[in-house]
């Protein structure tokens, strides 16, 4: 079976920038000439760091959104992360979408920490204060913006790949859908059904998060090289 492998990045120092995934999100990273490959030891995707990059400013009209790490304790990641001095907002429950937090890395790119439980859901045995961000991280979600929604599932679904939540805002105006390379069957038949959507952060692999925003005008970034599937 296909897999997403990867999403590429081009960013000013690689190197550096690899530092902060490895010392405060607790990334491994290995080097091939000035690119460093980034992630966790699991079957998700890993986050590929080229050189080249541009300064960078996010902005909502950008294809590329974020990379999306889940884990069993975001009160815990919340806390190291802040008293590492590293700016980020505190966590909160998300409508009914997730228990999460946001941050940005040094070059500027935005990362969302989301917990496996809703708030008030959480195991109390769920994180170990010892490990980076409490353990269990994974790459769960690499997100990107659109605005044909229908042309994007059938691209990404002849390629194998499989329609597991669809997730409406209307608050914001906008629609969530996941797709993954796998044989997983939500619980409930409905994909837009709540219950299925704690399930969905426990997967162990990343899934492919489209924001559907359908008016808004999605702009290309020199930064975002693209996804890779293997």
């Amino acid at each position: 079976m296909k897999r997403l492998a990867a999403v590429r990045l081009a960013v000013r120092d690689p190197q550096a920038l690899a530092a902060f995934y490895t010392r405060h999100l607790g990334m491994q990273a290995s080097s091939d000439g000035g690119t460093v490959r980034l992630g966790y030891a699991g079957e998700d995707a890993e986050l590929v760091l080229c050189p080249g990059g541009e300064a960078y400013s996010h902005t909502r009209s950008y294809e590329y959104w974020k990379i999306g790490i889940t884990l069993p304790n975001i009160d815990i990641a919340y806390q190291q992360l802040s008293n590492s001095g590293i700016p980020i907002s505190p966590p909160q429950q998300f409508g009914d979408i997730g228990y999460m937090c946001h941050l940005s890395d040094p070059e500027g790119f935005v990362i969302e920490l989301l917990q496996h439980d809703f708030e008030g859901n959480r195991p109390e045995t769920a994180g170990d204060k010892s490990l980076p961000l409490g353990g269990g991280a994974c790459i769960g979600q690499i997100t990107l913006r659109c605005s044909a929604i229908e042309q994007d599932i059938e691209r990404y679904q002849a390629q194998g790949m499989v329609l597991l939540s669809v997730q409406p805002v209307t608050q914001y105006g906008f629609t969530l859908y996941f797709l993954a390379f796998t044989t997983d069957t939500p619980p409930k038949n409905n994909l837009e059904a709540i219950e299925n959507r704690e399930w969905l952060w426990k997967r162990p692999y990343t899934t492919l998060e489209l924001q559907h925003c359908p008016a808004a005008k999605i702009t290309k970034n020199k930064n975002y090289l693209g996804l890779v599937i293997t």
